[in-house]
């Protein structure tokens, strides 16, 4: 297996919403596969928006609220003003702030919003680990 994550999906429990707050964000909705799901180039990656119960349901599972799943997403940023930036982003959104941005523990600067489905991202500005003109983030040698 080679070291990469192809495709994240999102369970969501009203597509239209979700893909709302998303081209908010920023994000271009794939327009070529639009049956029941949502499709967003994000770099070397996609990040895919599918209803939960179906979402539940391919996977061969009951769907069960869970409150805190245990997962956050993440956007690291160039700058902390673009830290900023991007929480605000997500506010207008109609995201909610979780966590404020603040200097972190381990020399960065970080928030986190929850997007209309409840799903955690943490945005971050990390001197320490790098991103290139692409976009893509390296851990430090």
């Amino acid at each position: 297996m080679e070291p990469r994550i192809s495709i994240v999906t999102l369970g969501v429990d009203d597509l239209d919403r979700a893909v709302r707050f998303y081209q908010e964000m920023g994000l271009t909705r794939h327009r070529g596969i639009t049956d029941g799901v949502a499709f967003f180039q994000m770099g070397g990656m996609i990040l895919s928006l599918f209803p939960r119960a179906d979402l539940a349901k391919d996977a061969g599972i009951e769907n069960r609220p869970t409150g805190f799943a245990g997962i956050a997403l993440a956007y690291n940023t160039r700058s902390d003003a673009e830290v900023d930036e991007v929480i605000a982003a997500a506010k207008a959104a109609g995201g909610r702030i979780v966590k404020k941005p603040e200097r972190a523990f381990w020399g960065g600067y970080a928030g986190y919003f929850a997007d209309t489905e409840g799903h955690l991202w943490e945005v971050a500005h990390n001197p320490g680990f790098p991103i290139d003109g692409e976009g893509r983030i390296a851990l430090p040698q």
